[in-house]
């Protein structure tokens, strides 16, 4: 650990695992809680099937789970079986890269989510995130901090994006000018406008990749459409696109959160594999076009970062939709495929200082709020 005269820096190690459960995504920054100093290695360890199982079968229970009723037993093994993959790939990831723990300050674990539902007028939002953070910080020595969410939740806000504090630190790590937009292309879509003056607007565009691993999935293909070859043999259908677009979410304002089985795959469920694959990718860019259009000020450039950059087929529909220049991560020498991961350690930090994680303009929470948990190897 460094100090400066007035700021310690903190080397932190972030993990994600996002809702496609391919991998855990693992990245270590350098940070002061508001700039990021440097970064350090990052890498990826893919999900094993039993761990996937185990997990698919608590986002199963999850969509049944009432909310006067206790949590699903499932979410106990899920919240194990995470914490087991977590510390896999940490004990490899950190023996290849020569990270010894004792050069940690901090650990950021998101867990994997297995419900979201956004607040409504007539009930308070719920998020599960599952991960045992405590064998994870007795696993690896490193006092660790997790469940990101809850406290905004908890505090009348959607829970989600959390991640828009940290592409402002990534905006001003490259020297970009606002108003700069950050797109987030995951199971769900999610913007960040980092506006002219340096302020945070951010919401859920709609779905992204998840429809389309769903489908791909149901139909007993594999689990995502790779480099869109899919949609891209397929046909969109304008009767399905725009039953999917009419749907009210895209007629509100944000703040604004989703699930990804928020929307249902009826509308394509009669079409073939590539004519629905075509479609729900064009919904996706469609969705995320309609963010851009939704930003306050109108973004000199769009930043596409998550898995779905790697889609060429929606990467290409975003860009014909979306009315500004848009570029990739790699573009802007960021690392597309550890933002996430980087962005928990980055929280982490800011969880550990006392700092704010959420804002009303990302998450709709009255003022800025901290949040996340610390777990100390060795306590109760």
């Amino acid at each position: 650990m460094t100090t400066s005269s007035s700021t310690k820096t903190l080397r932190v190690l972030g993990f994600m695992t996002g809702t496609s459960l391919d991998a855990v995504d693992m990245a270590v920054i350098e940070t002061d809680g508001e700039n990021i100093i440097s970064f350090g290695p990052a890498g990826e360890m893919k999900l094993d099937a039993e761990t996937r199982a185990i997990v698919e079968d608590a986002i199963e229970d999850a969509l049944d789970w009432e909310r006067d009723e206790e949590e699903p037993d499932s979410f106990e093994d899920a919240r194990m079986a995470v914490a087991d993959a977590h510390l896999a790939a940490a004990l490899s990831f950190m023996a290849v890269n020569g990270v010894k723990a004792s050069t940690l300050d901090l650990i950021g674990v998101h867990g994997q989510t297995v419900l979201h539902e956004a607040p409504t007028p007539d009930l308070p939002g719920r998020t599960v995130q599952l991960i045992d953070a405590l064998s994870v910080a007795e696993g690896l020595g490193v006092r660790t901090a997790y469940d990101f969410r809850s406290a905004d939740v908890a505090a009348g806000g959607q829970g989600a994006p959390l991640a828009p504090v940290y592409h402002a630190a990534l905006v001003r790590k490259s020297g970009l000018c606002g108003p700069v937009a950050v797109l987030n292309l995951g199971g769900v879509g999610n913007i960040t406008l980092v506006r002219a003056d340096g302020g945070l607007e951010a919401f859920d565009t709609g779905p992204a990749n998840g429809m389309v691993d769903l489908l791909v999935q149901s139909r007993g293909k594999k689990r995502m459409d790779e480099g869109g070859r899919l949609a891209a043999a397929g046909t969109v259908d304008q009767s399905a696109l725009a039953a999917y677009l009419a749907h009210p979410y895209f007629a509100s304002t944000g703040p604004k959160s989703l699930d990804r089985f928020d929307f249902s795959l009826d509308p394509v469920a009669s079409l073939s594999l590539e004519d629905a694959a075509a479609t729900l990718t064009a919904f996706a860019a469609e969705a995320a076009a309609l963010g851009v259009g939704r930003c306050s000020e109108k973004p000199t450039k769009v930043v596409a970062c998550g898995g779905g950059r790697h889609n060429p087929v929606l990467l290409a529909a975003i860009r014909e939709r979306a009315g500004v220049p848009v570029t990739t991560a790699e573009d802007e020498g960021w690392r597309g495929d550890s933002i996430e991961a980087e962005a928990f350690a980055f929280l982490a930090a800011r969880c550990l200082l006392g700092l704010p994680i959420s804002f009303p303009g990302t998450t709709g929470v009255a003022e800025p709020l901290t949040g996340g948990r610390i777990v100390e190897p060795g306590e109760p």
